[in-house]
């Protein structure tokens, strides 16, 4: 019998400094233990200090990229990251159709670490109505939170509800972090929609500028976990104490100017080094 990988395909933008995007991902998912194959969304110029310049994949070559990965190599898992405009959206949902995966993780992109807007207004309602109900787990921070639902949140007594409500209809489980609040004690939230049970993740802030591209590690750990064959609980369990790692270990780093990223392969031997 051959041995398998652990196949993640992620489907996101790149990101020229590294830290984030699909670089981020397929870092993420190699130090999972699994096989990272990506689709394209978008050409990013981007850094430390943030976003110079998008350049849209044409959506031709991104459904060959998407369909050329599925048809042959095939995936246990798919994270799913910026998506810039609603003709996107729709394209990576009608893939998903046709191969029907079922563990699918949406890291809402909406907004960069350093405050650029990614995300045309448009493809907010399609993420909603057509996307969410295809993916098994979504990942937003409060910002994309406060985008998807309308409402604001303020303190961590507001997640519980609001992740119920980002649940909604689509039944989607939900992974909300709670990066943004000032708090020292960071609880995310997680709803596990397939048992209707709470689960709260709690750490501590690290006082750091390299955060660029949490939410992209986070939510492509949660994949390779899932893909892995963990369970939803386990797996947001095992996606938190990954980034919780990764950021701890990358919070003395210097690189750039502004948002450094966090340390992926934090478990290295330094004498390898």
């Amino acid at each position: 019998m051959k041995k398998k990988y652990f196949r993640v395909l992620t489907i996101a933008g790149s990101d020229s400094g590294g830290g984030a995007g699909i670089q981020a991902d397929i870092k993420t998912i190699s130090a999972m233990g699994c096989y990272a194959a990506s689709a394209i969304t978008a050409v990013t110029a981007q850094n430390t200090a943030g976003v110079q310049a998008i350049h849209p994949v044409p959506l031709d070559i991104l459904e060959k990229q998407i369909d050329a990965v599925l048809s042959d190599i095939g995936a246990d898992a798919i994270k799913i990251g910026m998506l810039h405009s609603a003709e996107v959206v729709n394209l990576v949902a009608d893939m998903l159709e046709k191969y029907e995966i079922k563990n699918v993780v949406l890291d809402p992109v909406m907004v960069s670490t350093s405050g650029h807007r990614l995300i045309e207004e448009n493809a907010v309602e399609v993420i909603k109505s057509r996307l969410m109900p295809l993916t098994r787990v979504i990942t937003p921070n409060i910002p994309e939170a406060e985008i998807i639902t309308g409402f604001p949140i303020s303190s961590e007594e507001d997640l519980d509800e609001i992740a119920r409500v980002l649940s909604g209809s689509a039944n989607v489980s939900v992974l909300l972090k709670a990066g943004h609040l000032c708090s020292e004690s960071l609880v995310d939230y997680f709803y596990n929609a397939e048992e209707g049970i709470m689960t709260k993740l709690p750490s501590k802030r690290v006082h750091t500028r390299n955060t660029h591209g949490t939410g992209c590690t986070l939510s492509s750990a949660f994949a390779a976990a899932l893909a892995r064959g963990e369970d939803l609980t386990c797996a947001a369990k095992s996606a938190k104490a990954y980034i919780e790692q990764a950021i701890i270990s990358g919070a003395d780093y210097k690189i750039g100017s502004g948002h450094g990223p966090v340390d992926h392969f934090f478990f290295r031997s330094d004498s390898h080094l």
